[in-house]
């Protein structure tokens, strides 16, 4: 993995950010977006920082589970945890490419083969895009209009782990390569990525693995029904079912369309359906927007370059002292 090309790509994604978030602001009205930030009951924030954190560390939990399943062992609990948090970091890489640097990392600290790890990103996807249908399921029923997107990701879902539970489909499917002599040179590689997803989509760690990503980013969406009080919106039932409904389908639409961190695409979805379903002004839409995405996105983004960068200074020492040592120096003639 090229880390100098990653970080390129990490700095064009932040200012594509910049970009969308001018856009926004411009689009809605500079004057308008600066009284509603003025407006903006701001000793919230700190809770809502902390909520969205909640989902950071429980997303850990669940990393850590998935190694266990794959057999890592002795891996460090504080390298494991510098590991996936590097990982954020890069969530704003395009199509979220970035965060295969957690299996990079892995195996230069542990030594874990990164075909053996890489499924764990699949698998983390695919049970965020269960609990995000669960959140979500009840607004479904009580606004409508979005059922097709949630029978395409249910169904998607659903064909997925049903064939990388039937060994005999998979392996012919992975085999289709056989004949491409490119392809068939990767084949021990694919059958290690595959033996690591036959493990993680077994249905007891999907469904342990749902109803803890469900609990977790439940968290998220408090941070959010937390940025619309914060607002002046009266906080009851109703607004966190319609938080409930407006940011697990945002999140959703943003991982379809793959790109940078779900920028332009999840900032759309939760202007428009924050004016649609709750009656406030573009103006504090937007603002409701840019917050909850500092708490979902951008955080996330400053604790993983930090981890990353407290990882890249030990990695780089350790192989400073392992060429030093008098084990690794050439002997004499």
């Amino acid at each position: 993995m090229n880390v100098q090309n990653l970080r390129g790509k990490l700095l064009l994604s932040v200012l594509l950010g910049v970009v969308v978030y001018a856009g926004v602001t411009f689009f809605v009205d500079y004057n308008d977006v600066a009284s509603s930030l003025a407006g903006f009951n701001w000793a919230l924030l700190p809770l809502i920082l902390v909520l969205t954190t909640m989902n950071y560390l429980f997303r850990f939990v669940k990393w850590e589970y998935y190694l266990r399943l794959i057999g890592v062992k002795g891996l460090k609990r504080r390298d494991s945890f510098l590991i996936f948090f590097s990982g954020l970091g890069m969530v704003i890489t395009p199509g979220k490419v970035g965060e295969w640097l957690k299996s990079y990392l892995l195996r230069e600290v542990h030594g874990t083969p990164i075909t053996r790890s890489a499924p764990i990103l699949i698998a983390e996807r695919l049970t965020d895009s269960i609990a995000l249908l669960i959140i979500c399921a009840a607004g479904i029923f009580v606004f409508g209009n979005f059922w097709l997107a949630f029978v395409v990701v249910a169904v998607g879902v659903v064909l997925f782990v049903a064939i990388s539970r039937h060994r005999p489909t998979a392996m012919r499917i992975l085999h289709l390569g056989d004949r491409i002599p490119v392809v068939k040179r990767f084949v021990p590689q694919i059958e290690e990525f595959y033996e690591s997803t036959y493990v993680l989509m077994s249905p007891r760690a999907v469904i342990l693995m749902g109803a803890l990503s469900t609990f977790s980013w439940f968290f998220e969406v408090l941070g959010f029904y937390f940025t619309f009080v914060g607002l002046g919106l009266e906080g009851d039932g109703d607004l966190l079912l319609k938080a409930a409904f407006i940011l697990p389908i945002a999140t959703l639409a943003s991982a379809l369309l793959l790109t940078p961190g779900g920028l332009g695409v999840a900032e759309g979805a939760l202007v428009t359906l924050s004016v649609a379903l709750l009656d406030i002004s573009r103006s504090a839409a937007a603002v409701a927007t840019f917050i909850i995405r500092f708490g979902t996105l951008w955080f996330g983004v400053i604790i993983g370059l930090i981890a990353f960068a407290i990882l890249s200074r030990r990695i780089s020492l350790d192989e400073e002292a392992e060429a030093s040592s008098p084990a690794t120096a050439e002997s004499p003639p």
